[in-house]
């Protein structure tokens, strides 16, 4: 068997379907992170300083042995992290009830009295 070159094996690589869809999955990813982030530090934030009164954790630290830890920006950013699960949750349950919601069949219309009594007269004529 013959060696492949180190570019043969890279095309090989890099023409397999699951590689290309990562990769379409990675640049859809970073978009829509774009998207939630701005959703977040945009809309969400604003509204929720509106309600609190303007509070942000960034401005929070403790000095210990003249050193600031600045630990309003970790909190901060789990609130960011939360508020960011949250609303890609909430996007995600609304698009899997629209594709829910286009995936039930239509009921079945509901026969009329002539169609059932034919049923039962070929059931009987069966039997």
């Amino acid at each position: 068997m013959a060696k492949k070159g180190f570019v043969a094996e890279f095309k090989e690589f890099i023409a397999r379907g699951n590689v290309i869809d990562m990769a379409v999955g990675i640049i859809i990813g970073g978009a829509f992170t774009n998207i939630v982030t701005s959703l977040v530090n945009d809309i969400i934030m604003p509204l929720i300083a509106t309600l609190t009164g303007a509070i942000t954790f960034t401005q929070l630290f403790v000095t210990f042995n003249n050193t600031i830890i600045p630990y309003g920006n970790f909190i901060q950013n789990v609130v960011n992290f939360l508020l960011t699960a949250f609303t890609v949750f909430i996007m995600i349950k609304t698009i899997n009830n629209f594709r829910r919601q286009k995936e039930e069949p239509a009921p079945a219309p509901e026969s009329s009295e002539e169609v059932l009594l034919l049923r039962e007269i070929r059931d009987s004529l069966q039997k």
